[in-house]
């Protein structure tokens, strides 16, 4: 009966030989999915013997990998913002660098609710995310919002133009106690007729359709619509911002994911919108330019007067 340490050697191996970029990660995660524990548990006992089952389950995972297959996919979870996403070919795998849109959504909402006196009767926060996916941004936002009490102040609706995607969303919803606090609707970027939003939120496609050939194996499994961003990897992200004169509200903000270099391009996007508008990107953990903040000018501090700080001042 194999042990732990050596299942773990011997796939690493395997691994590292067919390409993988985190080859011993690869090898405990798929080997904790297999046997049902934790990395830490593994790590603590190579010696502890697997079972034929469990070691054949691995064997199976391990062959998955070395053809390219996203761990995720394999596992069909991943961890995000702290909570736990089921995930297959359905939808895109959430990136540990969109956990800054969330953080950054939480922010903006609480702002919001919490920035002047909302008397009985003032309308609920809107918020959309475009291009949903796995759920993984508004469902991570409902449920921080949830852990603040704030939720039943707050309507959140999450589009996408895909219905196997939003049936993989509404299974997320479901497994976090939220599906009744988020519609779910199917459609190209912004539904028709919907009221302007006060808050929106996307992770589009961004990558340039020339680099797609270029990236990891594992991506060739993911949906291409999810990452194919045209040309210079902005063409579905400009389509949402030629809807922000009328989608967002006066004093809304959106918040879209971008890539790292396409900050020059960006601004230039925002700048040709009617009216006056400003951007501002915030870096994710690496350091690297990847969430765009775009609002209406404000008027400056001094013309204010009594009402207090605009959203794009804070």
């Amino acid at each position: 009966m194999p042990t732990v340490g050596e299942l773990l050697q011997t796939a690493t191996l395997r691994l590292r030989t067919s390409g993988s970029e985190s080859p011993r990660l690869d090898a405990e995660l798929l080997l904790g999915w297999a046997i049902g524990a934790d990395r830490t548990r593994l790590i603590a006992h190579p010696e502890a013997p697997v079972g034929a089952d469990a070691a054949s389950a691995y064997e199976s995972a391990v062959a998955r990998r070395e053809a390219g297959e996203p761990v995720a996919y394999i596992r069909g979870l991943k961890e995000f913002h702290g909570l736990a996403f089921v995930v297959d070919a359905r939808a895109l795998i959430p990136r540990p660098e969109t956990e800054l849109l969330v953080t950054q959504a939480e922010r903006e909402v609480a702002w919001r609710l919490t920035s002047a006196p909302r008397p009985a009767g003032t309308p609920p926060v809107r918020v959309v995310d475009v291009g949903t996916g796995s759920g993984a941004i508004a469902i991570g936002l409902a449920v921080l919002l949830r852990k603040r009490r704030m939720l039943p102040e707050v309507s959140i609706l999450a589009v996408d133009s895909s219905a196997e995607a939003l049936d993989l969303a509404r299974e997320n919803a479901v497994g976090h106690a939220v599906a009744d606090e988020i519609d779910f609707v199917e459609s190209d970027l912004l539904p028709a007729g919907e009221r302007p939003f006060d808050v929106i939120l996307a992770n589009l496609p961004y990558i340039p359709s020339a680099d797609l050939a270029t990236l990891p194996v594992a991506a060739s499994f993911e949906p291409r619509g999810a990452l194919d961003g045209g040309p210079d990897g902005l063409a579905v992200i400009r389509r949402l911002l030629a809807t922000l004169p009328v989608a967002l509200a006066s004093n809304g903000t959106a918040l879209l994911e971008i890539g790292f270099d396409q900050c020059p391009a960006l601004e230039v996007a925002v700048a040709e919108l009617p009216g006056e508008w400003t951007s501002r990107v915030d870096n994710d953990l690496s350091g690297r330019p990847r969430l765009a903040h775009v609002e209406r000018a404000r008027p400056a501090a001094g013309m204010l007067g009594g009402l207090g700080a605009a959203p794009g001042l804070r």
